[in-house]
């Protein structure tokens, strides 16, 4: 799990929320959920969970993307320390936090992806990032 510059946004895998001792000590109160392929974690009852199942690539509903997007970047506005999770943490996550924080700041989606890509392994889909850019445009 890995901190977005000094933001109260954290990306990471889904192993992270395996017993929530991390989450718990970096103080993060909300979930985004972006894994399919994984189980829903055994949560506590203080943290905010949202779940988008979504695939790493294409064929991805528009509104569940823009449910994703929206959702996270409420939480960014409010400066909830925010957790974005999917399998690996490299691809889903990463896309998902970007596009939030374009929508959450104003900033391109470019400046943001860089920013989510400073530190880290990454491994973005193109189809993903090409869909959400589009659904970007569409806000």
């Amino acid at each position: 799990m890995r901190r977005i510059g000094n933001r109260a946004l954290w990306i990471g895998p889904a192993i992270n929320t395996a017993g929530l001792r991390a989450v718990h000590e970096q103080g993060i109160e909300a979930l985004v959920d972006l894994a399919i392929n994984e189980p829903v974690p055994q949560l506590t009852r203080e943290l905010i969970y949202c779940r988008f199942p979504i695939v790493d690539g294409s064929g991805n509903r528009p509104e569940l993307l823009r449910m994703a997007i929206m959702t996270t970047a409420a939480l960014i506005r409010t400066g909830t320390p925010t957790l974005v999770f999917c399998s690996g943490g490299m691809s889903r996550s990463p896309a998902i936090a970007a596009a939030a924080l374009a929508v959450a700041t104003g900033e391109s989606p470019a400046d943001c992806l860089a920013e989510v890509f400073e530190s880290g392994p990454r491994d973005l889909s193109p189809p993903l990032w090409r869909d959400l850019v589009q659904i970007l445009g569409e806000t």
